[in-house]
């Protein structure tokens, strides 16, 4: 029997946006994926609840899925009025053209060059770690990396507006949730912290294009190609984009991370005896315990999805964080293993980074940073454990990240 009533899908006693299931969603996304494709209502409207890797990596890839936003298809909530011209929910050809600006001044080479002052921050921030004896990973590493790296390296914000810059990425990230289940209280942040952002951007587009600097946002501001350049509008859309998805999933892969690797003592071990593995770990814990759990699609024309039938405008929920514990596709998908993706080839992809036109734009900076930081944590604390069994989890249900994650830890004897 298939509900539809506010967020409960097949089976009848699953609420896929219940806060019950939110310490651990994946014996839930095992019933969906059993179950199959699912209707679930978003307020007014019936969308389908897709589980299983195959059915999500289709439509990710699909040209027949978009966004829907240009001709209004969509039957999801339209923020525009409050995240203005980000191309994250735009369809070709405006998302093709976009994307082409931002890859010449997001590039892989801007990206290595980060590493040494990577490696720098996460030094400092574990020194002091390792001198207190402990730290909460998500206040006192991950969020002050993302900080300094997306706030301050990239976009020029200066040191002393970051904390605002962390209240106001909270409160947009918690708004990218489906509106219906947003409370007023909620949406009302959500509008004031997009506004609040625009504004402080706007100034400061505008102060890099009458000085620029050695920063992202200057290439943006300075991008142009085949006569092609990027609206005010659209830069900032774009570090809206830097500031949710690339700052909240870096902090919340660094958390999850240590998290899982903790709750896997031989893994962590493992780690620590072969630091190669940092980058394949970096893999495994997006496969396992991914930051972004779930995405919206709208079918751009008549389609199917395995052997079931969509009609243009009818909208999906991509369940990432189920597809990448399909048993279907991965061995042992509810371990965790970080020589999963040592050899090229011999595990299939994830979706943690999504695929398609809507690949992470942020993926090769995610993993520098995330690898970095988990690397050397690990590497400095070998007496790394939980200092508490509580866990509380961002509201957000799309961003799966902590609130906090506080660690004990001994330091190295070497």
């Amino acid at each position: 029997m298939t509900s539809t009533e506010l967020g409960r899908v097949v089976p009848d006693a699953l609420d896929l946006f219940d806060d019950a299931h939110r310490l651990d969603p994946y014996p839930d996304y095992r019933q969906l994926r059993t179950a199959g494709p699912s209707a679930v209502r978003l307020g007014d409207t019936e969308v389908t609840v897709l589980s299983r890797f195959a059915d999500c990596a289709a439509v990710l890839q699909s040209q027949a899925w978009g966004h829907g936003n240009v001709d209004r298809l969509s039957p999801f909530w339209d923020q525009e009025k409050s995240l203005p011209g980000s191309f994250i929910r735009m369809d070709p050809p405006d998302h093709r053209r976009l994307r082409a600006l931002v890859n010449k001044a997001f590039s892989a080479r801007m990206v290595a060059d980060l590493a040494p002052m990577i490696t720098r921050v996460v030094d400092g921030l574990v020194d002091r770690a390792v001198e207190a004896g402990g730290l909460d990973v998500v206040r006192d590493l991950s969020s002050p990396l993302a900080l300094a790296m997306v706030g301050q390296r990239l976009l020029g914000v200066p040191e002393q507006d970051a904390e605002q810059l962390r209240r106001w990425e909270l409160a947009i990230a918690r708004g990218t949730d489906p509106e219906p289940l947003l409370s007023p209280a909620e949406i009302a942040e959500r509008d004031a912290a997009g506004a609040g952002v625009v504004g402080y951007l706007t100034d400061l587009v505008a102060r890099r294009r009458a000085h620029p600097e050695d920063d992202l946002l200057s290439r943006l501001v300075a991008v142009e190609e085949a006569g092609e350049v990027l609206s005010v509008a659209e830069v900032i859309g774009i570090c809206v984009l830097l500031l949710v998805a690339g700052m909240e999933t870096s902090i919340n892969l660094v958390g999850n991370g240590i998290l899982a690797l903790i709750r896997h003592p031989d893994q962590l071990a493992l780690l620590r005896g072969r630091p190669d593995l940092a980058g394949p770990a970096i893999e495994e814990i997006l496969r396992y315990d991914t930051p972004t759990q779930f995405t919206m699609r709208v079918a751009l024309a008549d389609t199917t999805v395995g052997d079931r039938a969509f009609r243009r405008g009818d909208g999906a929920i991509v369940l990432m964080g189920s597809a990448d514990r399909d048993g279907e596709v991965f061995t042992t998908p509810d371990e965790v293993d970080v020589t999963r993706y040592a050899t090229p080839g011999h595990s299939p992809r994830h979706l943690g980074f999504s695929l398609g036109l809507h690949y992470c734009l942020g993926a090769p900076l995610a993993r520098l940073e995330a690898s970095t930081a988990i690397r050397t944590l690990v590497d400095r604390a070998p007496g790394l454990r939980l200092a508490t069994n509580e866990l509380d989890y961002q509201p957000s249900i799309i961003h799966r990240g902590l609130r906090a994650l506080p660690v004990e830890l001994a330091p190295s004897t070497v």
